[in-house]
């Protein structure tokens, strides 16, 4: 598969992730029985499978690789955490308060995530 293509697979699904993500999390707030609904308990699974499948293979074009490129091994370790944070959020969180603040905290994590992916580098903001 051609890089350029593989990329915009990639970022196609990152976008589709991010406005399923907060759109689920508004939905969390609202107690809105769309949450509940087939497609939005298989549509984000999908993608996000697409999103990773799509990591890797840029990853190998790119030969570079986690747990030996720093900018790769923090976007891993950040995606597990977004990943915790976003079932507590969506699924797990007890209270309220709870989903709403881990909802919130993956959103940040993400955007780490992306800041990470554009300067290539574990610490974008330095």
């Amino acid at each position: 598969m051609d890089y350029t293509l593989l990329k915009h697979i990639h970022l196609t699904t990152i976008a589709i992730t991010l406005t399923l993500f907060v759109l689920r999390g508004i939905w969390m707030m609202a107690d809105s029985p769309r949450l509940q609904a087939r497609w939005v308990r298989i549509v984000p699974h999908v993608n996000d499978t697409l999103l990773l499948i799509s990591g890797f293979g840029l990853a190998i074009m790119l030969g570079q690789y986690p747990l030996v490129d720093g900018w790769l091994t923090a976007k891993l370790f950040a995606l597990i955490l977004y990943i915790v944070l976003g079932t507590v959020a969506l699924k797990r969180g007890r209270t309220k308060r709870t989903r709403i603040a881990a909802w919130i905290a993956a959103l940040l994590v993400l955007g780490y995530i992306v800041a990470v992916a554009i300067a290539h580098n574990p610490l974008p903001f330095l």
